[in-house]
């Protein structure tokens, strides 16, 4: 995995600006706890902090290839190219000499030997920066479904990047300026791709490339969803899908450093560790670890809600059990999440406030926490519902047909972090609201994302609508859960994989008929039918629930004390209806709020620990 960094300037020397770029890699370590390295040259200075996953000695960065005492190109990577072996051995034949066995010189060499192009041929989860010294341009790449990060700020004479924005937010020409849009974005629960939320800052898109050279920034998409007709009958489609899904997990269960799943009990991370156990045992490497996260008390006291209905616990011992995993429960307390160490944590590693995860992120981040204890890379469940079309929304007449995205229009963003029915921005001044129309906000994105979905010719009804469903999911929702997974994971030194963002696996079920995607009458058919074989029955019909939002009351409660210790100077009050507020600490278990005040208690630390400037 990794953090990057960098600074390019064609009208300056940046061999003297050693201590700027330190200052910008300082702020990945926590990406990169193994090491650090730099590079300048003339106009070019890369940084880099390492968590050491393949090849630990000989992987370090940035790193050079070098003929004749004279560099040719220069990296600094953050990810894992899964098809590198392959790679590797058609560079050799080719005449490619390496001298390490990573993934990083890989890379370096498919760039040598096919330019730009060689994007294509990789199959993984990356974010780089890789420098031309004889052209003078820099490429700056992101995987093709966005699950590493990577960040971009033009500058007159050059570009800063950085796999976060702290990163570039280091460099001492950029202030954190957030305007009108930017915090709406903040507070729509809903990734614009390309949105970099600072001012002046932009996210490089998933399957982009930037070009930097003396004559500007330029960006190319290098790759797609592309719609097609589906040829396949549905035993072909199970089977197919099955064949991707033992390929992809072999392929991601290669490291030098211990290796788990996370499991919930749900069909998708129960799936995944059964597929990790199965292949660890071909290889004579199990039995699999396996991590769940759970709340004191929560199994025996659940209730069940509109999103979730039942508990994650016994599943995922159902599940350790009949795959032999060795498997541990992280048993987290309403005081650790509520803990302002651990809450800042969160934020530092988000960058900015975000609306709707509530407790979720912070259990979150305890968890890999915990998990960073004894291991090093985690395989993760993310992203099979946008794929499959596992959420109730893709199966609900009302939120199909709506004119917005279906999650929106599920009321998804005011219950995933738990009960909150006053919303999450309740507790803002309406004049504020005013301004930011997330309602208008919204729908301009929603209209934006429609106009790219791409079409197969003569398709209409249903099956047009849940190919939009299905693209929205894709390339707008599953940005919101892959990145906070990637900060939450990164910001401990856990590496985080994501073997149902194979662009192989997406790309064919992306073009398989709904009809057929729900051929059992239920949501996931595909994946249920294709791991059946592998899961006890139990599992392999449960019912979708969320990722787990604590239940105990007196985290409202926490949350209710907290808003009201609000210091009558504390930089959101400008921000605040005063009495909506008034009304929030009336209500004596804090419910009703809790969403909205965790919105509020996250805007008020951004604004204090990062200094930012709203102009609205």
């Amino acid at each position: 995995m990794c953090g990057i960094t960098g600074w390019i300037a064609y009208d300056r020397d940046l061999t003297t600006e050693r201590d700027t770029l330190d200052a910008m890699t300082h702020t990945m370590a926590c990406r990169g706890p193994d090491a650090a390295g730099v590079w300048l040259d003339a106009h070019v200075a890369l940084g880099h902090r390492r968590l050491a996953v393949i090849d630990i000695e000989g992987g370090r960065q940035p790193m050079l290839v070098e003929r004749d005492g004279r560099v040719l190109a220069a990296l600094t990577y953050s990810g894992e190219v899964y098809n590198y072996r392959e790679l590797r051995a058609e560079l050799a034949a080719r005449g490619h000499t390496f001298r390490t066995s990573s993934d990083t010189e890989v890379v370096l060499h498919a760039y040598l030997e096919w330019g730009e192009a060689f994007t294509e041929r990789l199959n993984g989860m990356y974010a780089f920066a890789l420098w031309d010294p004889r052209t003078e341009e820099l490429l700056l790449v992101r995987d093709r479904m966005g699950i590493k990060p990577l960040y971009y700020h033009p500058t007159p004479d050059g570009v800063l990047f950085g796999s976060e924005p702290k990163a570039i937010l280091a460099h001492p020409a950029v202030r954190p300026v957030v305007d009108a849009e930017g915090l709406a974005e903040m507070l729509a629960f809903t990734k614009t791709p390309g949105h970099g939320i600072y001012k002046g800052m932009h996210e490089l898109r998933p399957g982009h490339v930037a070009r930097i050279r003396r004559g500007g920034l330029t960006v190319r998409r290098y790759w797609e969803l592309e719609a097609h007709e589906h040829t396949d009958d549905t035993p072909s489609t199970v089977r197919h899908v099955r064949e991707l899904l033992d390929d992809i997990v072999a392929r991601q269960l290669v490291a030098d450093v211990p290796l788990c799943t996370l499991l919930s009990g749900g069909l998708d991370s129960s799936a995944i560790t059964a597929l990790a156990a199965k292949g660890l045992a071909g290889a004579g490497r199990g039995p699999v670890r396996s991590f769940s996260v759970d709340f004191l008390g929560h199994t025996e006291n659940f209730k069940a809600d509109d999103l979730r209905g039942t508990p994650d616990g016994p599943y995922a011992h159902a599940l350790a059990e009949h795959v032999g995993s060795d498997h541990t429960d992280i048993v987290l307390d309403t005081a650790a999440l509520m803990d302002r160490v651990n809450r800042d944590a969160v934020l530092t590693a988000r960058d900015a406030p975000t609306a709707g995860f509530g407790d979720g992120d912070v259990s979150l981040l305890l968890l890999f926490k915990a998990i960073r204890e004894q291991s090093t890379v985690a395989l993760s469940g993310e992203s099979a519902d946008e794929i499959f079309g596992g959420y109730r929304w893709f199966h609900t007449p009302e939120t199909v047909h709506a004119d917005t995205f279906p999650w929106i229009a599920a009321g998804v963003a005011d219950q995933f972090s738990g009960p909150g029915s006053g919303g999450r921005v309740a507790l803002l001044d309406k004049g504020l609201l005013g301004k930011l129309d997330l309602p208008g906000y919204t729908a301009e994105r929603y209209r934006d994302a429609l106009a790219e979905v791409p079409r197969v010719p003569g398709e209409e009804g249903l099956e047009a609508r849940m190919r939009e469903i299905s693209y929205l999911h894709l390339t707008r929702f599953v940005q919101l859960l892959l990145d906070r997974k990637d900060r939450m994971s990164m910001a401990v030194g856990l590496e985080v994989r994501v073997p149902f963002c194979d662009h192989r696996l997406v790309e064919y079920v992306f073009n398989t008929p709904w009809a057929m995607k729900t051929f059992d009458g239920r949501e996931k058919s595909l994946l249920r039918a294709a791991t059946r074989d592998l899961l006890p029955d139990a599992i392999a019909d449960r019912v979708k629930s969320p990722y787990p939002s604590t239940q105990d009351p007196r985290y409202a409660a926490a949350l209710r004390t907290a808003l009201g210790r609000l210091a009558p100077d504390a930089p959101v009050r400008p921000l605040l209806d005063t009495a909506a507020v008034a009304e929030s600490l009336d209500d004596g278990s804090g419910e009703t709020f809790r969403t909205a005040t965790e919105v509020v208690l996250n805007l008020n630390t951004w604004l204090t620990d990062y200094g930012a400037t709203l102009e609205l």
